[in-house]
């Protein structure tokens, strides 16, 4: 029988924190041996399910549009829970409270009935008119050049910052193991670099194959770390009373700099429209991301993205645990401070499992975390090369680039989209790394209109879309940048929330953003729909239905739009 006493020699049992111990010979071992076993993957991938030839965004990009329904669930996975969800979002909640990292539970929750609906027509539509990209679908759909360069570039950028979220998860393992994170900002971020080498290299050569197979170790790598943590973690800290207790004590506790409480464990009433908007945002935003949409196309079905939709709630399930380690971690006294001797709660969960269990153990959860991160980066890094090759350079640099050639310039795009999200990593700030997930949801949710709202009508006029699309970039970007965060004295990009026009209540920028898109392009379609003519649309209403055995179904198209003028008809045969 578990008594007070009990209960209080447990509590005892909590090891203290020892961060800045130097390197974890153990742990880093069993990290490195973890990641090169997952690196052998990834080269190996070009073999499975092996194509005649890998020279086509067909292959190299979508893995052959052929994977089934327990594939696309380990590849939507790996796509959607990423370091975001086991730094970022514990790392939130341990330092600020329940608005600012509890959100992303309900949001993932929501997310997945809107894609029950939308994602499978946009899967039939691609499948039948041979689309990569959701700026394929946009041209097809409003021919319209302009609208689909600006969804493409959106997605790019947007990109760039989750990617990076990727890097810190993978700085702050190394960082915890001991190698890295101080000396010169070369030797700092040197491990990251060669990590990320391999990364692109196995990209590189077995495109979203490596991602997909990589995915099931990086599946049951966390199935077991959370496993174990979620058991163990609450019964050596004293339980989960004394953890909420703990939690609580710590957000009540002012901030050292601001004068004010940390945060809160509950939404308090001046909390709930940021708690609302950020989850509903967020929601809306994740299917917009490319490499949502890159792993949803890779199905073999329409009806695997449904099986998808409904089945994948069980991540958020393993979300929600992984958010209350933050708390864990207040329970546990956890002290996370980085090499360079400053605090840094990205460190916080690194840090807990280094503090609470054996380093052979706490190398299987660096490897875990690292693992996490270098899959989702993989498939967005090649979501991003697939928009540029796709969207940017056939469609305006290179008309006539053969499918080969397509082939050759996404792969190299891939590499310089890791070099981007390096750059993001080496200047932002990533005291709070959620809000580098966040800033990419204020761009690419104001995709939504063109996107979702294009698979189901076509009143909304071409120009009014880009015009709302640009006014809300334009807004979206300028809120964001006055944005300070007082507790780290950063002045720009500091948060991801601001008062709401008109309402004055404090909300998520994106969907502030949103509203605005939506009412200026229903406005000016209004307006525009008497003077401006319409762009042809090549899609049919049979487009948005097609299924796996459909006749109707065509394969890569590398010439997607010759047909746009004709207002709609057969799609051409693949070539």
């Amino acid at each position: 029988m578990i008594t007070p006493h009990t209960l209080a020699v447990v509590h005892a049992a909590a090891d203290p924190s020892r961060p800045n111990t130097g390197v974890n010979g153990v742990a880093l071992t069993v990290l490195i041996v973890i990641f090169v076993i997952v690196a052998v993957m990834g080269f190996m991938a070009a073999r499975w399910r092996r194509a005649s030839s890998m020279e086509s965004l067909e292959e190299w990009g979508l893995g052959g549009r052929s994977f089934g329904t327990w594939v696309t669930w380990f590849l939507l996975g790996g796509d959607l829970y990423t370091a975001y969800t086991f730094v970022a979002v514990p790392a939130a909640m341990f330092a600020t409270g329940a608005v600012a990292g509890f959100f992303a539970v309900p949001y993932t929750i929501v997310a997945y009935p809107i894609i029950f609906f939308f994602m499978s027509r946009l899967w039939s539509v691609s499948h039948r008119r041979g689309y990569v990209t959701s700026a394929d679908f946009v041209r097809g759909r409003y021919g319209s050049r302009g609208l689909s360069l600006a969804i493409a570039v959106t997605g790019f950028i947007a990109t760039m910052p989750y990617i990076a979220l990727q890097l810190v998860g993978i700085q702050a393992v190394l960082e915890v193991a001991g190698i890295g994170g101080s000396g010169n900002w070369f030797a700092k971020d040197l491990p990251l670099l060669i990590a990320f080498a391999v990364l692109a290299a196995y990209t590189y050569t077995s495109g979203l194959r490596a991602p997909a197979i990589i995915a099931f170790v990086k599946d049951a790598l966390i199935y077991l770390v959370i496993v174990v943590a979620v058991i163990y973690l609450p019964t050596k800290v004293g339980g989960w009373g004394h953890i909420f207790d703990a939690a609580n004590t710590k957000m009540q506790t002012a901030n050292k700099v601001t004068g004010k409480p940390n945060g809160s464990i509950l939404v308090g009433p001046k909390q709930q429209w940021a708690y609302v908007t950020l989850a509903f945002g967020s929601a809306l935003a994740l299917f917009m991301y490319p490499h949502s949409i890159t792993a949803s196309l890779s199905a073999k079905s329409r009806n695997t993205i449904r099986r998808n939709a409904a089945i994948l709630p069980a991540y958020s399930f393993l979300l929600a645990l992984l958010a209350l380690l933050g708390w864990v971690a207040s329970a546990a006294k956890t002290t996370p401070i980085g090499a360079d001797g400053k605090p840094n709660a990205q460190l916080v969960i690194p840090q807990l499992f280094e503090d609470q269990f054996p380093s052979w153990f706490a190398g299987i959860a660096f490897a875990a975390i690292a693992v996490g991160a270098l899959v989702p980066a993989a498939i967005m890094s090649i979501a991003a090369a697939n928009t540029f090759t796709r969207n940017i350079y056939k469609e305006w640099l290179r008309p006539d680039a053969t499918v080969e050639h397509e082939a050759k310039v996404s792969k190299i795009a891939s590499l310089v989209v890791k070099i981007f999200a390096v750059g993001f990593v080496l200047t932002m700030d990533k005291q709070n790394a959620i809000n580098l997930q966040l800033l990419g949801g204020i761009w690419i949710l104001q995709t939504f209109p063109a996107i979702v709202f294009g698979l189901y009508t076509r009143w909304f006029h071409r120009w009014a879309l880009l015009i709302g699309w640009a006014v809300a970039m334009v807004y979206g970007t300028w809120t964001a940048y006055g944005v300070a965060n007082p507790a780290t004295k950063v002045a720009h990009f500091g948060g991801s929330t601001a008062d709401i026009p008109i309402i004055g209540k404090l909300g998520y920028i994106a969907f502030t953003a949103l509203i605005i898109n939506i009412v200026v392009s229903a406005v000016l379609t209004v307006v525009l729909e008497r003077f401006v003519p319409r762009g042809a649309d090549e899609t049919i209403v049979a487009d948005y239905f097609a299924d796996e055995d459909d006749p109707r179904v065509s394969a890569y198209d590398p010439v997607p739009y010759d047909d746009a003028d004709l207002g709609g008809g057969s799609p051409k045969a693949s070539t």
